[in-house]
This record gives structure tokens, sequence and C-alpha cells, in this order.
């Protein structure tokens, strides 16, 4: 079985998130799976004034989407 992330480098370039200190941070696949089983959307998905509500919720993320 493979460990860790072979794309780690390339994801923590393009990452938006603003959570550095997440041990998740630059790791799509455990960030994805993590916020996917807390019902919320990873802040990478949301826009720059989205994400830095830290307001993980899908209500947030559609508020968010439509204001764009």
């Amino acid at each position: 079985m493979p460990t860790g992330c072979p794309s780690l480098e390339r994801n923590l370039k393009n990452c938006t998130c603003t959570y550095t200190s997440c041990d998740k941070r630059g790791k799509c696949c455990e960030c994805v799976a993590y916020h996917r089983s807390l019902g919320e959307i990873p802040g990478c998905f949301f826009t720059k004034e989205g994400e830095r509500t830290w307001d993980r919720s899908i209500e947030n993320f559609i508020r968010d989407r439509g204001r764009k």
C-alpha cells in the first residue's frame, strides 16, 4: 500500500485553503473525504471570500457560489 501523497507538492502550490495548519492540506483525497464525512464542502470549492469565513457548510457554499 502506498504511503504519502505523490501529488502533495503540486497540490500545495494550488491549494487555496487558508487553514495552513491542517494536516490534510494538499492531500486532496483526505481533505475531500474528511469534509464529506462532516457533511461539508472543502474550502477550495469556495470563492476567496467564502473560503475566508471557514464556514464549510453546504448552505454557505450555495450562498457563496450564488454571489459570483
